[in-house]
């Protein structure tokens, strides 16, 4: 009896250790339901606490339906991933909503009445290739009192939107009208004809706009802001008549949000070229706001390009040469923006190109608070001088001379105003000050918003994906939300997002190239010089025949090549130097990622080896 319980003793522990760990797991999936840890650097799968307060301010119920053909994404891997990734934020949405939110996954399979019910509320149906299957991945989003909203299509690339896009459907529900946006552009902005005849869809900001507002363009210049615009968005404005200053400053004075795009040389502004010629290029097109800006103290010079030796980034002018730093397009990044404000905190990169530089007049009555700034390793230059180095941009390093204090790029301006227009003042319903605090942001360069500064566009099935590599996006739909008064979603865009770039790899290849460049630029000299000279010895006579070379014309130009072989050689190990310092990490990282990790499990290994050896001759001895 006893040796049968010695035997039966392991498997009744065995037994009751199991059942102990069935009721762990039963009594924490109740008492820990719903918990969770977000372990991501940039808390990927945490709400944001503008979704959280868009959720605590729902007064009417809200229904989310997600229609997602499931079955038609067997062989889509990584849609599936995506797919789970959405459904994931939305149950976290709806279990911190408190019973506001409910969510419902439909899937339209074919020909059923889900499938119809998708096509009926306008969702995108997606074919897919031979098989006749069509994808539906859409959300729809009702009220209790007909309200309804939705997202026709929900596009992988536009994940960094997802929250935002997902949180401003749930809250425009709330309001019968979106936010009215006039715009005043003088560029190519909309949808358009190209002169081929095709219809292109505009640029991605705009687009975008018209999505999220009520976007009301206005033709020409106009002589009145009608009351009900909330924003008034002015993108490259041009010889600008008195009476649309005079509309603008009385939109101002009245409460009126304005956001101004200005640029010294705008390069999308394709109006001076000549289109029967095709070889004529464009000239410098500057823009203003000069009588406004000089009645209330904003200082902005239209001739003057902002260049930046820390923050300028790369371009390649000549298809077949390296990429080389151009000191006019800038790519600025969260040292540069400021962190205190809604419209730029949180952003990670911002992409300039010929941008200007504003400021404040001593005896305005307004406050600066600058939105964007150089580094201090920035000068000014004359806008004409810039375009002349379009295909040598180092040219601009010549008597370069940075100044000691940031320039500032975009900034939101605030206080009260007078008229600019004081002559004016007997006229019918004509303001001589501002009714309270005015709130205007002015951006001074208009490529910030073109698309190949901060989006890719590529098509997904069909359907336009938009794939950003800047916040420039953010950045304006930041200004755009805060200044028509919705605080809320920009918290929701401001995340930081998933990407993480190389900021050390960058650091040494600037450090590098500062180091080297004096070099270089020596070393390429010299052999320009005597590739002129062997040019020189080696011309031709009179009517281009031989000219007869004496032997010691012969050594030299035998010197001569000897010496151009040597500096060559020298360049490339310069050349090849700018990229040691980056190869080495690249070395050091394979050496720890291939020894290291392996390195340290046998340590462990040996070190709980050592350990139990040495508690076995304690207890032996």
């Amino acid at each position: 009896m006893k040796l049968l319980s010695r035997r039966s003793a392991p498997l009744v522990a065995l037994a009751l250790l199991a059942l102990a760990f069935l009721a762990l797991v039963s009594l924490s999936t109740i008492a820990l339901r719903g918990a969770r840890v977000d372990l991501t650097e940039q808390g990927l799968y945490t709400l944001s606490d503008g979704t959280v307060r868009i959720l605590e301010n729902i007064q009417d119920p809200v229904t989310l339906k997600l229609y997602y053909s499931e079955h038609a994404t067997a062989d889509l891997q990584q849609f599936r991933s995506y797919a789970t990734r959405v459904r994931e934020l939305l149950e976290e949405i709806a279990a911190r909503s408190d019973g506001k939110v409910v969510l419902e996954v439909i899937d339209p399979e074919p020909f059923s009445e889900a499938e119809d019910q998708a096509a009926a509320y306008g969702l995108r149906a997606i074919p897919l290739g031979s098989t006749g299957d069509n994808l539906y991945f859409g959300l729809v989003a009702s009220n209790s009192t007909d309200g309804e909203s939705l997202m026709p299509f929900i596009q992988p690339d536009k994940e960094a939107f997802l929250e935002y896009d997902v949180a401003k459907l749930v809250s425009s529900l709330g309001s019968a009208n979106r936010p009215v946006v006039a715009l005043v552009s003088g560029l190519p902005m909309g949808p358009r004809m190209d002169p081929s005849g095709r219809s292109e869809p505009g640029w991605v900001i705009d687009r975008q706009l018209r999505e999220l507002f009520e976007l009301r363009r206005l033709q020409g210049m106009p002589s009145d802001i009608a009351d009900d615009v909330d924003l008034l968005l002015l993108v490259h404005p041009k010889d600008v008549p008195e009476h649309t200053l005079v509309a603008i400053d009385q939109f101002v004075l009245r409460g009126g949000r304005l956001l101004v795009f200005l640029d010294p040389d705008a390069e999308a502004d394709q109006s001076g070229v000549n289109p029967l010629d095709p070889l004529s290029v464009a000239v410098p097109q500057a823009s203003h706001l000069g009588p406004l800006f000089q009645a209330w103290g904003i200082q902005f010079d239209p001739t003057r390009v902002v260049l930046d030796e820390r923050h300028a980034l790369q371009v390649q002018p000549d298809p077949n040469g390296p990429p080389v730093r151009h000191m006019a397009v800038l790519g600025l990044g969260p040292e540069a923006l400021n962190q205190d404000d809604v419209v730029s905190a949180e952003l990670k990169n911002l992409h300039f190109s010929t941008v200007g530089a504003l400021g404040l007049a001593r005896e305005s009555s307004l406050e600066m608070e600058p939105l964007a700034q150089s580094s201090r390793r920035a000068a000014m230059a004359d806008v004409v001088a810039v375009r002349e180095a379009v295909a040598d941009p180092d040219s601009l390093r010549d008597g370069f001379k940075p100044g000691a204090e940031p320039l500032v790029l975009a900034a939101r301006f605030t206080g009260e105003l007078k008229t600019a227009f004081p002559d004016r003042a007997g006229e019918d319903g004509h303001l001589a000050a501002s009714t309270g605090p005015v709130n205007l942001i002015v951006v001074a360069d208009t490529d910030v918003l073109t698309d190949r500064l901060w989006v890719q566009v590529n098509d997904f099935l069909g359907e336009a994906v938009y794939n950003a590599f800047a916040n420039n996006g953010d950045f304006v739909f930041n200004a755009v939300d805060n200044l028509v008064g919705n605080a809320d979603l920009i918290a929701v865009r401001t995340r930081a997002p998933s990407a993480r770039p190389f900021t050390r790899v960058e650091r040494i290849r600037r450090g590098a190239e500062e180091r080297y460049r004096d070099t270089e630029q020596r070393l390429q000299q010299q052999i320009d010089e005597l590739e002129q000279q062997l040019g020189a010895l080696q011309q031709p006579g009179a009517e281009g025949q031989a000219q007869a070379i004496s032997p010691a014309q012969q050594a030299q130009i035998l010197r001569f090549q000897e010496e151009r072989l040597r500096m060559r050689k020298e360049l490339r190990e310069v050349q090849h130097r700018l990229n040691a310092d980056i190869d080495a990490l690249g070395d050091r990282l394979k050496l720890v990622n291939i020894l290291g990790m392996p390195a340290l499990v046998v340590l462990v290994a040996l070190l709980v080896a050592w350990r139990r050896w040495s508690r076995r001759r304690a207890a032996e001895s």
